[in-house]
């Protein structure tokens, strides 16, 4: 087990959320009005420009990112200072509260976390919603998923044009609704399927993506025909601005996919889901064919798929 200085653990705590969001997660950071800001996981956590935030649903706030990677994210102390003892460096804090936009060009370094010697609990966990677990087998043989320590979440990984992993993603498979994506993320790179082929299927997550292989799978035999990616969520756009950016998970894909005419948009049944659906198609139909095919029933494609398996069992109970 590390150990930690008082000289290491003076420094983590020294540093505020803003600083840590700009630096390490700054697809997580949006910014509300003036110099407040949200994350697009919480939009009621609310940042301000001096690093001090506040959780209005919670009703706890604090100043470090030491007290958001423990209070917010659920992580042990231990694990905390692993991500903020890291031998990065950091731009200037100065640099980063003058409330402007600036972009890091400097090459973030994900942050796996640590491997379970077994897969156990995410086969146990995503069969349980309905996922093939030949597609499970076939994700953790290729590096895709895995199993985390010391809590046991799954972990979906995505691989940059070289085959590095350059994004990841967790879930909890103890039944709590934790998830977010692992410090240094790339988001261009998020969890997705490859195959050449001129139609591209897009998701909000990965549960969602493997949810559809396994719908293909039951309808075709056939689950790894066509590109898959997912976007490790959407957001609703504002009403001071309407309009969103063309994900960095979909804007990637294309690039890397000229073969691609036609893209299929699977989001959720909900607003952000709907009005991002809406703007994707409003930015690329010029250039692409889009099919806007929300899943038939339910809020996302795992409802989808929960509601067939139920379908195919009372039509199974009923011939027996």
């Amino acid at each position: 087990m590390p150990y930690y200085t008082e000289e290491q653990i003076k420094a983590a705590r020294s540093m505020d959320l803003l600083t840590y969001l700009q630096t390490y997660e700054p697809t997580e950071l949006i910014h509300v009005r003036g110099n407040t800001y949200c994350t697009r996981e919480h939009d009621s956590l609310k940042i301000s420009s001096d690093g001090r935030w506040y959780w209005w649903s919670r009703g706890f706030g604090g100043y470090s990112a030491l007290d958001y990677l423990i209070k917010v994210k659920g992580m042990q102390f231990m694990e905390a200072m692993r991500i903020l003892s890291d031998d990065r460096q950091l731009s200037p804090k100065n640099d980063v509260l003058l409330g402007e936009n600036r972009q890091y060009e400097e090459k973030r370094k994900l942050l796996l976390p640590e491997r379970s010697e077994t897969n156990l609990e995410v086969v146990r966990y995503l069969s349980g919603r309905g996922i093939d677990r030949e597609i499970i087998r076939d994700c953790i043989d290729e590096g895709l998923l895995y199993e985390s320590l010391p809590y046991h979440n799954c972990i979906f990984v995505g691989f940059d044009e070289n085959g590095k992993a350059a994004y990841a993603c967790y879930r909890a498979t103890n039944g709590e609704r934790l998830m977010g994506d692992a410090a240094g993320s790339d988001k261009r790179y998020a969890f997705r399927i490859d195959r050449a082929s001129s139609t591209l299927h897009v998701f909000e997550s990965a549960i969602d993506l493997l949810s559809y292989a396994t719908i293909m799978k039951m309808k075709t035999g056939e689950w790894r025909s066509e590109p898959m990616v997912s976007l490790g969520g959407v957001y609703a756009p504002s009403p001071n601005s309407p309009s969103i950016k063309i994900p960095a998970a979909l804007n990637n894909a294309l690039q890397n996919h000229q073969e691609v005419k036609a893209i299929a948009l699977h989001l959720d049944n909900d607003y952000a889901g709907k009005s991002a659906m809406e703007n994707i198609a409003l930015q690329l139909r010029c250039n692409y064919e889009m099919r806007n095919e929300p899943p038939p029933y339910g809020k996302d494609c795992n409802d989808y798929l929960q509601h067939l398996q139920r379908q195919k069992h009372s039509r199974q109970m009923s011939r027996s």
